[in-house]
Order: structure tokens, then C-alpha cells, then sequence
């Protein structure tokens, strides 16, 4: 997000992006229902039968962007813990707790991956908060959005970068710490096209996914472009709250802890890792 926008600014610009999305998504379901009331009339005339059937066994037809992912099963968000292991249904990568310790401390952060302010956090804290996952001080939850979609961007990177995320979180969990920290080092500038899905899909290669293949067809897809569109418009109402505390979403990046939201008045005070740290510890009750 442009660091010279206000925090009032920048909700009041969330809002307005929520708005277009209800908006677009509202006109997408009427021409939906157009479709449908004029299958049934095709359907109706026995000439045109075999069309009419072609129509209907097309609409029923499964859209490959309709994916819902399943490792993004946190509130829409992916959850990572020890060795920056993501939770999946198979895995739940905790460390052994050490008598009388707590429960790991909890942090979500709502990013978005053309976002200068979020890659501002992202070079100051990850290498300490992945240090905390490995100890199992604590977990992370990592919520992508699109918010920068269509802000002088002809190629929405911040959905496409998005979706190359979840591509890797659904098909190469272990390795999506990497490739989320390989987005934010190598972001293009705010409001240019972004690098394109072939460049995407080698910075994927880059940290060592496995089923490459199936990534790659996932990028190139866009499979997961409904999904970033509907959880977005979701995050950016006015009704949403972070879940486990009273936060709303009124800007990239947004970051709880605990259910308490990480103020920042100042880029120095974003970057500060001792101040975060200390503001983690208190969160955490200790």
C-alpha cells in the first residue's frame, strides 16, 4: 500500500475496493441467472434439444477457478509452525513443550504481495519470527489479498501473486515460508504490471517445490482467482473482524497478535524488530 496514505486514507480506499468487488460480483450473479433463464427456454424447444443439452452439461461443468484451497483452512489463511511448516491435514508441526510453557503465541498477518509497506515488515521480521516458529514460541497465519488489483496494474499481480502462493501452499505446503519471502524480496514496483506466470512459477522452482508441474498448471490457471476475489471482498467489509479479536482490516499489512492488532505510526516503528518483539512478548503475557 502507498506509505503517504493516512491509516484514515487507506481504510477509506479499502472500503471503496470492497464496494467495486460487491458490485462486480453482484453483476457476475445476474449474468448467471440470465444464463440459466435462458437455458430453460432453449430447453424448452424440442429443435434446439441438443444445444439446450450442451448448455446445461456446460454450466454444470466444474470451473477450474471455482478451488476452494484446502491448506488455507485457518480463517482463509495458512498456518505455519515448526520449521515454518504449514498445518495441513496431515501435519501438525509443533515442538515437543518444554514443562510449565505456554501455548504458542498466535500472529496473522493480512498482506498483500505488491504491497511496499507489507515487504517493509516482511525484511524486518522474518527472520525472528521464523526463529519463533522454530522454537515454537509461536505460530504464523498468513492471509493474502488482492487489494492492489487493477491500480495501474494491467496484469493484477497482487491476485496472481496471491494465487502462485496458494499454488504452493495446496501442492508444496513445507516450502510456502520460502516462496512467501521469495514474493516480498524480489516485489516489483507498486502499480507496474508485476513479472509474468512464467517468472512466477521459476521463483516457485527457486525454493525447492515439489510437483512442479502441477504448480505450474496452477499458476497458468489462475486456479484460485474466485477464491482470492471472494476472501478479499470478505476481509475489506466494514462487518469483518479479524477472528479472536475486535480488529478490522483497514489496511496491508494488518497484524494481530493474540487478538491484539501491532500499531505503527511511523515506517521506522514498522521496521523496528525489537519493538515488534517486545510488543509479541507483552501479547503474549510474559
Amino acid at each position: 500500500m502507498n506509505e503517504r496514505l493516512t491509516r484514515n486514507e487507506q481504510r477509506e480506499a479499502a472500503r471503496a475496493k470492497a464496494k467495486a468487488m460487491r458490485e462486480q460480483a453482484k453483476k457476475g450473479e445476474k449474468r448467471k441467472r440470465l444464463i440459466v433463464q435462458a437455458s430453460v427456454v432453449i430447453g424448452s424447444l424440442a429443435v434446439v434439444g441438443i444445444v439446450a443439452a450442451a448448455i446445461i452439461n456446460g454450466a454444470n461443468t466444474a470451473s477450474v477457478s471455482g478451488l476452494t484451497p484446502k491448506n488455507f483452512s485457518f480463517d482463509d489463511g495458512i498456518k505455519l509452525g515448526a520449521n515454518a511448516a504449514a498445518y495441513t491435514s496431515e501435519s501438525t508441526p509443533t515442538v515437543a513443550p518444554t514443562p510449565g510453557a505456554k501455548a504458542p503465541i498466535n500472529i496473522k498477518v493480512y498482506l498483500d504481495y505488491q504491497c511496499p509497506v507489507c515487504k517493509n515488515f516482511e525484511s524486518a521480521n522474518t527472520d525472528q519470527i521464523k526463529s519463533w516458529l522454530d522454537s515454537g514460541y509461536a505460530t504464523l497465519e498468513v492471509h493474502p489479498i488482492s487489494f492492489l488489483d487493477g491500480r495501474g496494474s494491467p496484469n493484477y499481480y497482487s491476485s496472481r501473486a496471491a494465487n502462485a502462493a496458494i499454488c504452493v501452499a495446496e501442492n508444496s505446503p513445507n516450502q510456502f515460508f520460502a516462496f512467501n519471502r521469495a514474493l516480498f524480496e524480489n516485489q516489483p514496483q507498486e502499480g507496474t504490471p508485476g513479472p509474468e506466470n512464467d517468472e512466477l512459477f521459476k521463483r516457485a522452482q527457486s525454493v525447492g517445490v515439489s510437483k512442479a508441474s502441477k504448480i505450474k498448471a496452477c499458476i497458468d490457471a489462475k486456479s484460485y482467482g474466485d477464491w482470492i476475489t471472494k476472501t478479499t471482498t470478505g476481509v475489506l467489509d466494514s462487518k469483518y473482524v479479524v477472528p479472536g479479536s475486535k480488529v478490522q482490516v483497514s489496511g496491508t499489512p494488518t497484524i494481530v497478535v493474540n487478538g491484539q492488532q501491532y500499531q505503527f505510526s511511523t515506517m521506522d516503528e514498522l521496521t523496528n524488530a525489537a519493538r515488534f518483539a517486545q510488543f509479541v512478548k507483552k501479547a503474549a503475557g510474559n
